[in-house]
């Protein structure tokens, strides 16, 4: 029986914007979080949470992987449906880089609401 692809679902913000940064991944269940990662913008911390989401299905053996954002510009960016702007071509670099290590990769845009990173996110931010 071939192995499902796996959903990673993944979300990155800062308050205020730019501010300090933060990422969540979600797959099977379980969130990753990683507060307090550095200073940035929104965009950016979405960026490091696509890639912090490659790093959570290499841990979990993964080889066909779905990748579930709210971002519309970092999706696009990703899918190659629109040029990275220079501020992100790093980011974007190392994402084909370490995307290329999976078997197949696709990478979706999904609504907030059905973010379940971003619900993960926002029940992590401190009130």
């Amino acid at each position: 029986m071939p192995e499902q692809a796996l959903k990673l679902f993944f979300d990155g913000g800062c308050r205020p914007n730019p501010g300090l940064m933060e990422t969540a991944v979600v797959a099977r269940g379980r969130v990753w979080h990683r507060p307090a990662i550095g200073h940035g913008t929104n965009d950016h911390a979405e960026w490091q949470a696509l890639l912090d989401a490659l790093d959570v299905a290499r841990e979990l053996g993964a080889q066909d992987i779905v990748l579930l954002g709210d971002s519309t510009l970092v999706v696009a960016q990703a899918s190659g449906a629109l040029k990275p702007r220079a501020a992100f071509a790093a980011f974007h670099a190392r994402f084909e880089e370490q995307a290329a290590r999976f078997a197949r990769v696709r990478i979706r845009r999904i609504k907030r609401a059905q973010n379940l990173a971003g619900i993960a996110l926002a029940k992590a931010w401190p009130r």
